[in-house]
């Protein structure tokens, strides 16, 4: 029988195998890669980003306070006596010399008339002394006369001298008594017109502590019936923690909104610091005033006021978020020169070993320095290129709070800055960004 051998695989089929080997590998790991790699490797996927613009920013101290009417006068009655008649009603608009209340006067009254009678009765004497003083003055005119011519003894003539002094002294008495009457009328008028409560000031009855029938003793306590208050202009008096007050100064601007109307602004300057604090619960807190005008009455007494004292501000600025700013000192390549510290300040770094103590003294801030312009800082953000790469710049900042920072320099209106990391629900490829080796492929 004839036997028959398989003939031998030629090349070329061998090579194709390997050739879609080699293929099917790439395409595993082109289709690995796009699962794992975010966004063709693009490394502005792992930040989220801020556009940089324009507004107002505000660096203030908060505080909570009460409205008070700057001026008022607590009236009160200054006789005794039953409160006869109150002739006003809390929100009452007065002027100074109306009439608020009526005591009862009658005793007071009285005694006016006593003393007015009384008064009557010594200038009748009066009347009587001086005819008795005329008549003493001639008697002894007569005397002198008559011993002239040796008509009438020494004795006489004394008694004439003595009757005359005497008449003159009862009658200077008698003056004297008249006064002291005079005196206590003046005084009991004064009590009867004190019956008539009247109102010291022009302003408006904001509160009234006594009722019409009730009795007033002032020998105990000077009782105040009500108080008026002149509501034109309030005085708003806050209090500022010890934290705080050290950043506030007198003719600092300041504003404050009330619970009613929180978009409404008023506007004030800081008029005083009471230098002696009070103390709640173990917190040290210090009194600060300042007027504002109330000319449609819209404030009112005991409202409670929030209120914000402008420390810095700056309007129509670059700002960024504070998240934005970089903790971190800034490479030497960015723009620091030769021999600068990287705080910024000029000078040679301090030795190795030398205390931080013993550096230079801070200086002290200038009287005239404007509050509302502090000094530029220097700080590193991260910007978006144009070429998409991240890259990291030196800025200058103005004004600051806790949420944005102001730009003096180092940044343009519309570029984007990193404000922080993508989170990973919404940024898949981060997490698997994250799961990377460095410089190896991704973790299978």
């Amino acid at each position: 029988m004839a036997t028959f051998e398989k003939p031998p695989l030629r090349p070329w089929p061998r090579r194709a195998l390997i050739v879609l080997g080699t293929t099917a590998l790439a395409a595993c790991g082109w289709l690995a890669g796009s699962r794992f790699l975010p966004d063709g490797d693009d490394p502005a996927a792992a930040y989220q980003f801020t556009t940089v613009e324009r507004g107002d920013i505000e660096d203030i101290v908060t505080a909570t306070g009460t409205l008070q009417p700057r001026d008022y006068v607590d009236v009160g009655a200054q006789v005794s006596g039953q409160l006869q008649k109150i002739h006003v009603k809390v929100g009452s608009e007065v002027k100074a010399g109306d009439l608020l209340a009526e005591i009862d006067p009658t005793v007071y009254l009285s005694k006016v008339d006593a003393s007015r009678a009384q008064l009557r009765n010594q200038r009748a004497q009066l009347k009587e002394r001086e005819a008795q003083l005329t008549l003493a003055q001639i008697q002894y005119r007569r005397q002198q006369a008559l011993m002239a011519e040796d008509a009438t003894t020494v004795e006489g003539l004394q008694t004439a001298e003595a009757s005359l002094k005497s008449a003159e002294a009862s009658l200077e008495a008698l003056r004297a008594q008249i006064e002291q009457t005079e005196s206590s009328l003046r005084g009991d008028e004064a009590n009867l017109q004190y019956a008539r409560v009247l109102s010291p000031m022009n302003g408006t009855v904001v509160s009234i502590s006594a009722r019409q029938g009730q009795t007033l003793n002032t020998n105990q306590q000077a009782p105040t019936i009500l108080r008026v208050a002149d509501l034109t202009t309030m005085t708003v008096q806050t209090q500022v923690s010890e934290a705080d007050i050290s950043r506030l100064h007198p003719d600092m601007q300041v504003y404050f909104t009330t619970l009613g109307n929180q978009n409404k602004r008023w506007y004030g300057a800081l008029g005083q610091i009471e230098p002696t604090p009070t103390t709640t619960n173990n917190v040290v807190l210090y009194n600060a005033l300042f007027d504002v005008p109330n000319p449609d009455g819209r404030l009112m007494t005991n409202m409670t006021a929030q209120v914000f004292f402008i420390v810095a501000q700056a309007k129509d600025v670059l700002q960024i978020p504070m998240g934005a700013l970089q903790q971190s000192r800034p490479p030497r390549e960015m723009g620091r020169t030769a021999g600068e510290r990287p705080d910024g300040a000029q000078g040679p770094r301090r030795p190795r070993g030398e205390s931080r103590n013993a550096a230079a003294p801070r200086q002290p801030r200038n009287e005239g320095e404007n509050a509302a312009a502090p000094r530029t800082r220097r700080a590193t953000v991260k910007v978006l290129a144009a070429n998409g790469k991240i890259e990291e710049r030196a800025i200058e900042t103005g004004v600051t709070n806790r949420i944005h920072a102001q730009v003096i320099s180092g940044l343009e209106e519309g570029e984007k800055v990193v404000s922080g990391l993508a989170s990973a629900q919404s940024n898949p490829n981060a997490q698997a960004s994250s799961m990377r080796r460095p410089g190896g492929p991704p973790r299978l």
